[in-house]
């Protein structure tokens, strides 16, 4: 107990310090994870609606294959990012591979059906009676999609947060795919896991403390926006 309590102070005497090496793994993780959530957004919410509010042929087949996505092992997104991204790979021409543009694809491959999923299973309880109002007000396509993304706005919110919260505590893929390489891909979750290894529990413990800071921040926001509704 006494090793976890000296860990815990040198930990928050590290953060107070301004360490350059711990606030720029801070700074990374933040700008890879919000980089691919807002990405991910993007994408999600207008496939969640539609998913939502259109029947087509094999529409099952394809929310099936969405809610089997949301559950991924990050290692498998990213391998299958890495194949693609790597010298050998269809992509490699980019060079892509260890950077944190490659963090943010992978991260961003599995938040994409986390945030589809979510608000498609919104758009299905609410999408029908919004679009019978919209077309009753003499509304067209984009004014419906708008009318929808406000009525399904806690939903998408609570989606955008699941999936930030996905990024930001991701560890497999983003070891895949970018390497943890000091002071260009080392992010929180990489370096916990690696000090962790290394017996340097204070600095595993403050990146833990931020990390922990960050997930309660952001379900705090989602808490009070939710009540005041």
């Amino acid at each position: 107990m006494r090793e976890i309590l000296e860990g815990c102070k040198q930990a928050i005497i590290l953060l107070l310090s301004f360490d350059q090496e711990v606030y720029s793994i801070i700074f990374l993780s933040l700008y890879v994870s919000l980089m691919a959530t807002f990405f991910a957004t993007l994408l999600a919410i207008p496939v969640g609606i539609l998913l939502g509010i259109k029947d087509f042929q094999w529409k099952n087949i394809v929310i099936r294959f969405v809610y089997t996505l949301m559950s991924l092992p990050p290692v498998i997104a990213g391998l299958v990012v890495f194949l693609l991204i790597s010298r050998k790979g269809p992509f490699g021409f980019l060079g892509l591979v260890y950077t944190p543009t490659a963090m943010i694809i992978a991260q961003t491959c599995l938040v994409i059906p986390i945030i589809t999923g979510i608000v498609y299973n919104g758009t299905k309880e609410k999408g029908k009676t919004v679009q019978i109002l919209a077309k009753t007000l003499g509304a067209d396509s984009r004014h419906t999609l708008l009318l929808l993304m406000k009525e399904l706005r806690i939903d998408i919110l609570t989606g955008i947060v699941t999936g930030y919260g996905r990024a930001v505590s991701e560890v497999g893929a983003v070891m895949i795919v970018g390497g943890n390489i000091k002071g260009h891909t080392r992010v929180m979750t990489t370096t916990i896991t690696m000090l962790q290894s290394m017996g340097n529990y204070e600095m595993a413990i403050a990146l833990g403390m931020v990390l922990l800071g960050i997930s309660f921040t952001v379900n705090t926001i989602l808490y009070y926006y939710q009540r005041g509704e």
